[in-house]
């Protein structure tokens, strides 16, 4: 018998697609737990009701972000004060961008972040803070015109790469490094259209990506075209030009592609088709 007492062949309780033997049988049906009164809260926090909590999250931000066009995201430090040049840097990201015709999207906290979205605000552009919930970090910072606040990482880093023409990374920490490494990973794994990744400060990622060439190249666990996918610059200005120009030409390239597959696609039709039968009757 299910547990909607539907009839079920074989051994077994089932439940829905699952099924429980042995000491894993509940003893109470869904419909009693769900009609009983005065019951516990605990299964707010069961692995089920998470699915359906991490299922709004994606609705949620797809929703939010469905018709935000062209955009960048921005990562960095959250440690970052408004008095160091990391900051005033990425002020300037920011402007640039919005300058460019790009929204940008950081984490919503403060440092960095907080400088990338004061600069894409204030030079009147959309400024997009997406959240997340952490015990020792502020909420989303004053200068997000759209934020959305996630509880689940890999849904919010979703958002960053579903949503973003290109990555703007400045100096940061082990989230920094998460989100850089993971970009880096999707491109070269083809899980994703290619897109321009910029590193801003070489004395911060100049050490990092002295050792991946000379211990990972060197080691042959990656190539040198994986290294090509990031840029490195000082200049924040360089930072934008290069995300710009280089989404330009991935642009150009994804055209030029799919107009290839389409002329392909039509000759192997055509072939298919083969030529026109010959008329045998002659004029009247």
């Amino acid at each position: 018998m299910s547990d909607d007492g539907i009839p079920q062949s074989g051994r077994g309780y089932r439940r829905g697609p699952v099924l429980l033997r042995g000491n894993q049988i509940p003893k109470t049906t869904t419909d009693q737990r769900l009609l009983a009164p005065d019951q516990e809260t605990d299964w707010l926090h069961s692995d089920p009701w998470r699915v359906m909590r991490i299922q709004s999250e994606f609705v949620e931000g797809f929703g939010a972000l469905a018709e935000l066009g062209p955009a960048v995201s921005v990562f960095g430090s959250a440690r970052t004060k408004p008095d160091h040049e990391d900051y005033r840097a990425g002020e300037t990201v920011g402007r640039l961008l919005v300058e460019a015709g790009y929204s940008v999207i950081t984490g919503g906290g403060p440092g960095v972040m907080e400088a990338a979205n004061k600069g894409a605000s204030e030079a009147g552009g959309t400024s997009v803070g997406l959240g997340i919930e952490l015990p020792f970090e502020q909420g989303v910072n004053e200068f997000v015109n759209l934020g959305i606040n996630f509880r689940y990482f890999f849904a919010r880093k979703t958002m960053f790469l579903k949503y973003a023409q290109g990555f703007i990374v400045m100096p940061g920490g082990f989230g920094t490094f998460d989100e850089l490494f993971e970009a880096v990973t999707l491109v070269q794994t083809h899980k994703v259209t290619q897109f321009p990744l910029v590193l801003v400060g070489k004395d911060y990622w100049g050490g990092l990506l002295e050792w991946i060439r000379s211990t990972a190249l060197t080691h042959g666990t990656i190539s040198q075209a994986d290294l090509d996918i990031m840029y490195l610059t000082d200049d924040p200005a360089e930072a934008v030009r290069h995300v710009v120009e280089r989404a330009h030409q991935i642009a150009a390239e994804q055209a030029a592609l799919q107009a290839a597959v389409a002329a392909e696609r039509a000759t192997e039709e055509a072939a298919l088709e083969g030529p026109g039968l010959p008329s045998t009757l002659g004029g009247a």
